[in-house]
């Protein structure tokens, strides 16, 4: 990938990399330079807020869910510490914030030796005294934060200070406990920012890593949105997609009108946006200019004078964003990147090599301490059609070090997969044999006194899905007890050159299975770049059918990490052109001609004015069961189900492409009352477990999954395995298999016992002729 930048303004801006005592230092500067009457600036590029922005301020509040703490947070010890991280987009000011700590405590802790205290930022902002009547018992607490202790990247951490003996105490005691509750909620009221317009920024202000909220991203289309501008603006949805991962992103459309707030924009010289003056377009190019409607508000435009060029330009953005800087920039040479290979998405796991978990994580993160470490969790996407039947496992090279415990104890690490338990590795002691001046049993250290091993795990099939978490837990025995101090001196750490290798499965599945394409984009994903996926959108597609049509592309790009480079986007009647390639079907019964003209393909079709279910009949699942074809029993495949006619119901529907076999279609049947809820089954991992089968009917927050329609098989298996999962498949196969093989044995045997007794009859002939 090559390409020339030509920048016409650069307002480069110079960031800092705070350390924590830097942050610190900074904290405490900035409360005694506003004391003295001082203001003080958001750490981001940003103009004085003005008193309308202020007026506009919103108020946000997120529950430790929302901020990152998905599980239960139990403070035990003497000294227990929870940090709740939150972040401030860089173009918004927090001009006030409180934070509603919901807890109880343990009724044995002292009170004139207890109390939980909170910090933002390593500065005090509460003590929290325990009192005998309220221990045990939910309590609310709301603290005040001080807006000038607020950064862009923040922490609160709420300690535990307990003591349950005013002696020496064992510091592992079970009655030394707090409890802070998940509806605990941090409050914000912050006011918009106006920032530089500086394409150094990107994918700021449009998308800000710091919002842990999903990202709602305006595309505004100022010519027809014909194929080529669609896949221009597919492009970069799937780069927003990507970039938003597991917050999810939506894409309202408008044409030739301005949103307020921050959007993108797709125009060629020919376009026309009512208070939008645009700049001379002399080729592909990006510029960053204000929105006319909102004092506050960006628009990112993507300009080209074809439609060709768009994309071009929206290309170039998607794979070097950081490669642009200043108000404008065009793009006066550019190479696309050769096409990606088979299963080569850059978040996949590799079908090809071996994966080091330092791909995956950074050392700080595969590194604990303490006697209650935090988990270390690995996310794992694995390609969906992973064929792991029959097979041991999938093998993890696993390589950790450890402080040496003192003596043999119950110290393990555990290994899990998401929930569910894998394996307990023992953490061995450095002198077995005791502690003898000469001990033959003594185990060699690191340098640094650590322990290091090395094992291979094998992680169970059935618990590896399309997106796995493999969490590393070390258990350190305490060492302490009454009266006896504990040293905090303890160390785990996963070596990076770990590795987990599927290099040695086949690509196999059993389609359709909407499970594969909700959590990994298949079969569209398997080329990452989408050169063998073609989007069908009706021949007058409205904007639901183009905000769908993004939305969608925007879940690709989060499963793979790569830009729709080559997707290809046409109306119904191109449909046959792309024969070779997997369709993603997009409209509505009476708007797409497709979902008439392969009514018999599809397991939902239209009877009259409402849609029914064509599900197998009893017939037909007793011949599948002769033949061989996949059931399940997890999934209902012969029942009654309403769709409503009413508009609020939307339909995820896979079957075989009627053009080619071994082709796949999605059909995605939505209207502007159920597009919404569509999505959103897609982004909330709660309803997007539902998504699997051959359809999915969505109805506001309710997923419902069905079995339906005929079973055809993607990719290649080895000869020997595919003729042990056909038989293993199809009773009547292997009945069949059996048979052949019992009445060629006994021809066989039948033959040989011919031969000999004409041998036998020759013989005495021969003899009764002497």
């Amino acid at each position: 990938m090559t390409f020339t930048l030509r920048a016409h303004r650069r307002d480069a801006s110079l960031a800092r990399a705070a350390s924590p005592s830097f942050a610190a230092s900074a904290v405490l500067l900035a409360i005694a330079f506003a004391a003295a009457g001082g203001a003080v600036a958001q750490p981001a590029t940003s103009a004085p807020a003005t008193a309308s922005a202020a007026a506009s301020a919103t108020v946000r509040e997120l529950n430790l869910t929302q901020l990152g703490i998905d599980y239960a947070v139990q403070l035990r010890g003497v000294s227990g510490t929870v940090g709740i991280p939150f972040n401030v987009r860089a173009d918004e000011l927090v001009t006030a914030a409180s934070f509603k700590l919901n807890y109880a405590y343990s009724p044995s802790l002292i009170p004139e030796l207890s109390h939980l205290k909170v910090t933002v930022n390593d500065v005090l902002v509460a003590t929290l005294a325990v009192t005998r009547a309220e221990a045990g018992r939910p309590q609310t607490a709301d603290i005040p934060i001080d807006r000038r202790l607020i950064t862009e990247f923040n922490r609160i951490n709420v300690e535990l200070v307990g003591h349950y003996t005013r002696e020496c105490e064992d510091p592992a005691h079970t009655s030394l406990w707090a409890r802070i509750d998940a509806s605990s909620s941090l409050k914000l009221t912050v006011a918009p920012l106006k920032l530089a317009n500086d394409l150094a920024a990107l994918p700021q202000p449009f998308f800000d890593r710091r919002d842990v909220r999903r990202a709602r991203i305006p595309f505004v289309f100022g010519a027809a949105a014909t194929g080529p501008v669609l896949e221009a603006a597919g492009v970069v949805s799937s780069w927003f997609g990507a970039l938003t991962d597991y917050r999810g992103a939506t894409f309202p459309v408008s044409s030739g009108e301005l949103p307020t707030g921050h959007a993108v924009v797709f125009v060629t010289p020919e376009s026309a946006i009512a208070g939008l003056a645009l700049p001379a377009i002399q080729g592909p190019g990006l510029a960053v200019v204000d929105n006319p409607r909102d004092a506050t508000g960006k628009l990112l435009l993507v300009m080209g004078r074809t439609p060709d060029e768009l994309r071009t330009a929206a290309a170039a953005l998607a794979l070097n964003s950081k490669a642009f800087a200043g108000a404008t920039a065009a793009v006066t040479a550019f190479q696309e990147p050769p096409a990606r290979k088979p299963y080569d998405a850059p978040r996949w796991i590799p079908s090809d090599r071996a994966l080091q978990l330092g791909e995956l994580a950074t050392a700080a993160n595969l590194s604990v301490t303490g006697y209650n470490p935090d988990v270390v969790r690995i996310n794992l996407q694995l390609p969906p059609d992973l064929f792991t039947w029959r097979s041991r496992g999938i093998p993890l090279d696993l390589q950790y070090r450890y402080t040496p415990r003192v003596r043999p104890d119950q110290s393990t690490l555990n290994v899990n997969v998401n929930d569910n338990f894998v394996g307990g590795l023992p953490l061995r002691s450095a002198n077995p044999a005791g502690d003898s001046w000469w001990n033959p049993l003594a185990v060699k250290l690191m340098p640094d006194g650590t322990l290091a091993e090395h094992r291979e795990v094998i992680l169970p099939p059935l618990a590896m899905g399309p997106r796995s978490q493999l969490r590393l837990h070390y258990y350190f025995e305490p060492v302490g007890g009454r009266c006896v101090p504990q040293l905090d001196n303890v160390r785990g750490s996963i070596d990076p050159t770990s590795s987990i290798d599927v290099s040695g499965f086949p690509h196999f599945i059993a389609m359709p299975e909407l499970a594969a394409y909700a959590n990994g984009g298949f079969p569209f994903s398997r080329m990452a770049d989408l050169s063998e996926t073609a989007v069908i959108l009706p021949d007058q597609p409205n904007d639901t059918d183009t905000e769908t049509y993004l939305g969608l592309l925007g879940q690709i790009g989060r499963s793979t990490g790569y830009p729709a480079l080559r997707v290809k986007v046409g109306r119904s009647a191109e449909a046959a052109q792309w024969a070779d390639k997997d369709l993603l079907v997009i409209g509505n019964l009476q708007s797409q001609p497709l979902f008439t003209q392969w009514a018999d393909k599809m397991p939902l079709k239209r009877n009259g004015a409402a849609p029914e279910l064509k599900l197998d009949s009893w017939i037909d699942n007793a011949v599948n069961f002769v033949i061989g074809a996949r059931t399940r029993q997890d999934l209902p495949g012969s029942m009654q189900i309403a769709v409503s006619s009413d508009g609020r119901d939307a339909v995820l529907a896979g079957f075989e492409s009627p053009l080619r076999s071994g082709r796949s279609v999605i059909a995605a049947i939505t209207g502007p009352d159920s597009k919404e809820a569509l999505l959103n089954a897609l982004m909330t991992p709660d309803l997007l477990k539902s998504v699997q089968g051959s359809m999915t009917i969505v109805r506001d927050t309710q997923v419902n999954s069905v079995l339906g329609g005929d079973t055809y098989y993607v990719g290649r298996l080895p000869p020997i395995a595919w003729v042990q999962w056909h038989l293993s498949r199809s009773p009547l196969m292997l009945a069949g298999l059996v048979l052949v093989l019992a009445l060629l044995g006994a021809a066989v045997s039948y033959a040989g016992l011919q031969l000999r007794a004409r041998r036998r009859l020759s013989v005495g002939e021969v003899k009764r002729a002497k």
